[in-house]
């Protein structure tokens, strides 16, 4: 077995080190390095807004940023014999947290975007198996690291038929981000690179919380050498990340891979799977010992019902999560942002037709007060 290291330096945005990392997909960027099944890979990471949300950064900051720079990963590492249709497993061994993390709230993106036009930051110290903040006193958040963004570039049909689908998607009104040559590194895939933001068939931007040291994770082969990058790590997160971001940080970064030849086609796998063998986090934080739930219905405001709208159904329960934690003292604001950092979202169920629920649950022992 061997081990193979990358590098950054930490004060560089991706722009200034473009040999450590990318922030499109596309399958012809070339390799930082190249393994071998059963290899081990230490990769540094950058945060997912590529240092513009240091310790310095202002509201100015966060109402304007640059979102062409998101997300710079770390990579892509060739894994050697992988081929189309064979199955990747990716161990994580070992995620380490820097010392500063920041939630923040960029006025047009997140769940709420409608509901939260102003920008908002929260400025975190991660220290001690803990994310504490003055913007929230008397919160603090347990540990449990994760790589936001992880997975597999396509190769290049399934990159076209990407692009086709997200700019049909866009064409109807939806919220897409197209590909575009600003801020792409490397330049030379900024017209037709895939960009970072959704989570597609070969992963990348899942937020999964669960994906943290001592779980696999398996992932479609689609080009040849898989291509596997990752960043955008967070300390910790609640089930859907609801304003868009959560408690982000850089990271260091370690996997070993496996190579499953043509399971992934023999099996008609088609999207990520993981698994793993013990608590991915404290059994108090993972089903909390203590919490708070508030419901939600797919039932408009003004009473009227979308039959079977999920999405409906998880906003107004996140409302009436963050109206809980007004009565609790919190700002809107404030609010929205625990809400990101440590509320569950669930689907309580999906057969009651017309009406989805939606409950969120609160731990409540995050608060020290």
């Amino acid at each position: 077995m061997a081990v193979h290291e990358i590098r950054i330096d930490p004060a560089l945005p991706l722009r200034d080190e473009p040999d450590t990392g990318h922030n499109r997909w596309h399958p012809d960027i070339p390799p930082v390095v190249r393994c071998a099944p059963g290899d081990e890979v230490v990769m540094e990471t950058r945060d997912a807004f590529d240092g513009q949300m240091g310790p310095e950064a202002t509201l100015k900051t966060v109402e304007a940023p640059d979102l062409d720079v998101v997300h710079p990963l770390t990579g892509p590492v060739h894994v050697e014999g992988a081929q189309p249709g064979d199955l990747l497993e990716i161990e994580i061994l070992e995620i380490v947290p820097d010392a500063y993390g920041y939630t923040v709230q960029v006025p047009g993106f997140g769940f709420l975007r409608d509901v939260f036009p102003e920008p908002f930051i929260v400025r975190w110290r991660l220290a001690d198996g803990w994310a504490t903040s003055d913007d929230l006193p008397g919160v603090r958040i347990p540990a449990a690291p994760f790589m936001g963004t992880i997975g597999l570039s396509p190769g290049h049909a399934s990159l076209s038929r990407i692009a086709a689908r997200e700019q049909a998607a866009l064409e109807r009104g939806g919220f897409v981000l197209p590909p575009s040559p600003d801020g792409a590194v490397p330049a030379a895939v900024g017209e037709t690179g895939l960009r970072t933001i959704p989570p597609r068939e070969q992963a990348g931007n899942v937020d999964i919380k669960q994906l943290g040291a001592g779980t696999r994770l398996y992932i479609p082969v689609d080009t040849p050498g898989a291509l596997f990058s990752a960043g955008d790590a967070h300390f910790a997160q609640g089930d859907s990340e609801a304003c868009g971001t959560a408690v982000e940080m850089r990271a260091t970064l370690r996997v070993r891979f496996a190579l499953h030849p043509g399971e992934a086609a023999a099996k008609g796998i088609r999207s990520p799977r993981f698994t793993r063998s013990d608590y991915w986090v404290a059994p108090a934080y993972a089903a909390p010992r203590r919490f708070y739930a508030t419901t939600g219905m797919s039932v408009s405001r003004d009473g009227e019902v979308a039959a079977e709208d999920a999405t409906l159904a998880a906003r107004n329960a996140l409302l009436e999560m963050i109206s809980h934690l007004g009565e609790r003292g919190w700002s809107a604001q404030q609010a929205y942002a625990i809400c990101s950092v440590a509320v569950d979202l669930k689907v309580s169920q999906l057969v009651d037709v017309p009406s989805f629920l939606v409950s969120a649950f609160l731990p409540e022992d995050i608060f020290t007060d």
